[in-house]
């Protein structure tokens, strides 16, 4: 399978979601995104190693670092594998000596040890056109879109046309609101494949 390189964009806490942030991965070469909803401690983790940050005792991510260590394992690469029901799966592949295992794991703990292995983070190209959301290349908008109708902003998304979804999507990702831009992403999603089938 594809698969495209990514790197931590932004970490933003998520106003949709209380106790809750959104790690924004970013493709290195095309600037899709891929939003991904976690929990408190893993934005915790992850910021903490990004910053290269040494607690006076190890978390929980540290731990399994020095573990893995210990043993001679070597985390060399993160992956995220799918996309299904509104939930990402990664998978972590290890070596150790010649031998190569692979082991599944949430994303955001996988991510929070790529941090501090140093290893590349990608997920499948599948992933990416699931789950990823396009983002404009700035410097090529020549002039605003126009703002969403009031029809377009009203709260039960699934009336809306796809049009004005679209229309709405463009307005989430433009204010950063990546929770929501995931949201409606998934109605086009489902819009669009119910219109193939019939």
């Amino acid at each position: 399978m594809n698969k495209v390189t990514l790197e931590i964009k932004e970490l933003l806490y998520s106003q949709g979601s209380s106790g809750a942030y959104v790690l924004i991965m970013e493709d290195k070469t095309s600037r899709r995104q891929l939003p991904i909803v976690i929990g408190t401690s893993e934005a915790q983790s992850i910021a903490l190693g990004l910053e290269g940050n040494q607690p006076s005792r190890p978390l929980t991510h540290d731990l399994f670092k020095r573990f893995a260590l210990n043993y001679d394992v070597d985390l060399t690469e993160v992956v995220i594998t799918r996309f299904l029901d509104g939930v990402f799966y990664a998978t972590l592949i290890c070596k150790q000596g010649d031998d190569i295992s692979m082991i599944d794991a949430r994303p955001s703990d996988a991510i929070a040890l790529a941090v501090r292995f140093g290893c590349p983070i990608s997920a499948y190209e599948s992933v990416m056109q699931e789950a990823g959301i396009e983002t404009e290349d700035l410097d090529k908008v020549e002039e605003p879109d126009p703002e969403p109708t009031e029809e377009a902003q009203s709260d039960n998304l699934e009336d809306l046309s796809v049009e004005q979804l679209q229309q709405l999507l463009d307005l989430a990702i433009e204010e950063e609101n990546y929770e929501k831009a995931a949201e409606i992403r998934d109605l086009i999603n489902a819009e669009l494949g119910m219109r193939n089938e019939e």
